[in-house]
């Protein structure tokens, strides 16, 4: 596997914003040949994301960095005929085509899985929508602030009690876990493929992975379950599972489930031995009874160090507990490095986010820049069997560039 497993698999990135082409990235890290297609002049829209209101500031497009790398571009205007005519020449070579595009749109730019599963009979067609591919809503354009975070409930659920206002999604949070599921799709179609010998429809999108990422308390839903009202975090049913803020103004989250064994252990962590004998402690169901008392108290004990402190004290005793991470920590987690959570662009020492599935034996190429628009527009086309005078025809009709 020293070229990857998907050596030598052709797929076709025909897609924009975020997770259609971010499951190509991820088959892209395995090997597979992923061309990029947009449209000439400015290419994908979503190169220009980082110019947005709200987007950090940076010399780089962090952004197309992440989910366009190891890719090669073509830029070809889907609205001519001359480039659909090429676009099909590469289906017919092609296991995998990715869209995003409404299904709408596919129909006018001849792109739906009519159009081209005629053309090769082995083809994984792939595509990713907002809202699913049936119903009234097939052509709402959905992002993952509106499709995945908020018609799934958890911009809801996630906010500090149902006082305050539901809480935003950042950038890409539900993109990238669709993503994986949009990835997952392909791979068992490929996997069936494999069986049959031939190709098929897989599809995902974003409100049905919201669901699933909102799934056991959707489904405590569905079963009828009663819901109690959310409380602020001063109020918390349980101390042990809940967020403190350290001295230097870190939080970090204690999940202490085994809460009986720990409870005596976690006092003494604190300098609170007290505690464990305290008679309005004594047993889980009085910490529970009890446990607005206990907040103050752990309040009050974790901002009297830094989270540096405790970390050491609580990794120290084998306590169960997060800390709440900032960006800043992200470039110099050791552990990240360690565990190829992070990597290195080929021929540079920047970091990149590395692809969340790891497979003994399988090596994944060094992430490569990624390219320019249609940066590898004649190269392609050669491959594909074009000569110089009929590149130079397609360029004139502007269908390439």
């Amino acid at each position: 596997m020293e070229k990857g497993i998907f050596d030598g698999l052709k797929v076709l990135d025909c897609a924009s914003f975020i997770a259609a082409p971010a499951a190509a990235t991820v088959l892209s890290d395995f090997g597979a040949d992923v061309i990029k297609i947009e449209p000439p002049g400015a290419g994908d829209p979503y190169r220009n994301l980082p110019n947005l209101p709200g987007y950090p500031a940076s010399e780089h497009n962090f952004a197309w960095m992440l989910e366009a790398r190891n890719k090669k571009s073509l830029a070809l205007d889907l609205t001519k005929p001359e480039a659909r005519e090429v676009l099909y020449k590469l289906v017919a070579e092609a296991d995998v085509f990715i869209t995003n595009m409404p299904p709408q749109v596919r129909q006018k730019l001849g792109i739906t899985h009519d159009h081209l599963a005629h053309l090769n009979d082995r083809l994984i067609y792939a595509s990713f929508t907002g809202y699913g591919e049936k119903g009234e809503e097939a052509n709402k354009p959905g992002f993952d602030s509106n499709a995945y975070w908020a018609r799934s409930g958890l911009m809801d659920l996630v906010r500090a009690d149902e006082d305050t206002t539901p809480a935003r999604s950042v950038a890409g949070m539900g993109d990238h876990p669709c993503a994986m599921a949009f990835y997952g799709a392909i791979v068992t179609a490929l996997f069936q493929r494999e069986k049959t010998g031939k190709g098929s429809h897989v599809s995902t999108n974003l409100m049905a992975n919201g669901v699933w990422a909102n799934g056991v308390l959707a489904q405590a839903k569905l079963a009828g379950a009663k819901f109690k009202k959310r409380k602020p975090r001063e109020e918390a049913l349980n101390a042990v599972t809940n967020h403190y803020k350290c001295k230097d103004g870190r939080w970090l989250i204690l999940s202490l489930l085994n809460e009986d064994r720990q409870w005596p252990t976690l006092a003494r962590c604190m300098g609170r031995e007290d505690l464990v004998a305290d008679a309005r402690f004594a047993t889980k169901a009085d910490r529970h009874g009890r446990s607005v008392e206990l907040i103050k108290i752990f309040d009050e004990v974790f901002a009297s160090k830094d989270l540096a402190e405790w970390r050491k004290i609580l990794d120290g005793n084998g306590l169960v507990f997060g800390v709440v991470g900032i960006l800043d920590d992200i470039p110099n987690d050791k552990q990240m490095i360690e565990n190829e959570v992070l990597v290195r662009f080929e021929n540079d020492t920047m970091l990149t986010v590395n692809s969340p599935i790891f497979i003994d034996g399988a090596k994944k190429v060094q992430p490569r820049k990624p390219p320019e628009v249609g940066e590898h527009s004649d190269e392609i086309l050669r491959q594909a069997g074009y000569d110089e005078a009929m590149i130079q025809k397609l360029r004139a009709s502007g269908a390439v560039a």
